[in-house]
């Protein structure tokens, strides 16, 4: 009976050595587990932490394509707003010259009111020339000037012939003879050829 006892008992004891030795490697497979798990989890965050060098172009691209669209989109409304100020610009671009005149246009109805009731000439004639020489005074602050082509040689750059008159003298031949319609400058640039008759 003692050695059957025995017997149990060892067995158990074994048994129960086992279990422990199970435990023991359970437990170690389980932290080996969790360790596992842990480096895994910190690669995994070193590799999103540090992007590639194609998610590092990817996003210059697209860094460079918004700045691109802003700056396309910046200077379609420049180039609009230029558009829209050369539009008014061209519609008021004679405003000044036009309300400068005016003066000169309540001068002709006051004239022509005054020629309504006028019995003699000369004052009428006198209104006009007062007249003309405050529209000249007007023009010429402006930038207009006459040109003068009466005795001057012929420019064709200044100069259309209309037709050639023999000359009186030798020292006419070549110059203006005669002025059809007067011609002039805006700042030093001809604006209108002054038509003459030139001596031959």
């Amino acid at each position: 009976m003692k050695f059957n006892d025995m017997l149990k008992k060892k067995k158990k004891e074994n048994t129960d050595n086992t279990e422990n030795i199970n435990e023991v490697d359970n437990e170690q497979l389980q932290n080996d587990g969790q360790e596992q798990a842990q480096e895994t989890e910190a690669t995994a965050t070193e590799t999103a932490a540090a992007p590639t060098a194609e998610e590092k172009l990817k996003d210059e691209l697209a860094q460079a394509n918004d700045k691109y669209l802003r700056l396309y989109a910046e200077f379609d409304n420049f180039r609009r707003r230029t558009i829209k100020e050369r539009e008014e610009a061209r519609k008021t671009e004679g405003k000044d010259v036009i309300v400068a005149l005016l003066p000169v246009l309540d001068d002709f109805e006051r004239a022509q009111r005054a020629m309504d009731k006028a019995t003699e000439v000369a004052p009428v004639k006198e209104g006009v020339t007062l007249i003309q020489n405050k529209l000249k005074n007007i023009l010429g602050q402006k930038g207009l000037k006459e040109m003068t082509s009466i005795g001057n040689a012929f420019d064709a750059d200044l100069h259309e012939a209309i037709t050639n008159i023999p000359a009186p003298t030798d020292d006419l031949k070549g110059k203006v003879m005669d002025e059809m319609e007067k011609g002039y400058t805006l700042n030093d640039k001809v604006i209108r050829f002054a038509k003459v008759v030139v001596g031959a």
